[in-house]
């Protein structure tokens, strides 16, 4: 479990994971920013419920630190639409783009990878896409956890982000759910730039 501080970094205020909604994505590797936030809200101590209003599930965490609460936020709206609950949210709620930290499965990096960015392009990632279209701006915080290629779906990319993780790779994964969890950690307690720091570049666990 991931050293959460009692005092966080207030820099990041929304916490959004990508994924699909329903039992037949569930465990798939385009899901895979959803396991990131299940295991994000049992570190911090909260429970997701559904709020039709943002078609999303959203989990609040309270921390010692005025003004410094978290909300996590998993989309219900399916992949491709993820900024029309994010990007409405964010902007009820006056979040800025620079405060918000965006999870998502990543084609382009190999299984068990994870990367944090301040700013960029979508890199095809059709849900980080439609987030950046509703903030009209590329400065949005991610972090990319590897899902591997296609080689396994002979290069059908639809069919690869939406097959589940074979029995070799499952304890990959689940080690990449976890260290992508220390890593916001580490971006609560020390900022974006640490965590790179930290966490870009290396496959093995680094304790924030």
């Amino acid at each position: 479990m991931a050293d959460f501080p009692d005092s966080m970094d207030p820099g990041i205020r929304l916490v959004a994971g990508l994924g699909n909604p329903g039992r037949e994505y569930d465990g798939t590797r385009h899901n895979i920013g959803f396991s990131v936030l299940d295991r994000l809200a049992t570190s911090l101590g909260c429970s997701f419920s559904k709020e039709p209003k943002w078609h999303a599930h959203i989990a609040r965490a309270a921390t010692a630190s005025k003004g410094a609460d978290v909300v996590l936020i998993k989309p219900t709206t399916f992949m491709n639409l993820s900024g029309d609950s994010v990007g409405e949210y964010a902007r009820f709620h006056r979040i800025p783009a620079a405060s918000t930290l965006v999870v998502s499965d990543d084609v382009a990096l190999p299984l068990g990878a994870i990367r944090i960015r301040r700013e960029g392009g979508s890199g095809g990632q059709k849900g980080l896409e439609s987030i950046l279209v509703h903030f009209g701006t590329e400065q949005v915080p991610r972090l990319r956890v590897g899902i591997g290629g296609t080689a396994s779906s002979g290069g059908d990319l639809s069919a690869h982000v939406l097959s589940r993780f074979s029995a070799d790779e499952v304890s990959a994964a689940d080690e990449a759910v976890s260290r992508a969890v220390e890593a916001i950690a580490c971006v609560f307690s020390k900022g974006i730039a640490e965590a790179m720091n930290l966490y870009n570049g290396t496959p093995s666990p680094v304790k924030p």
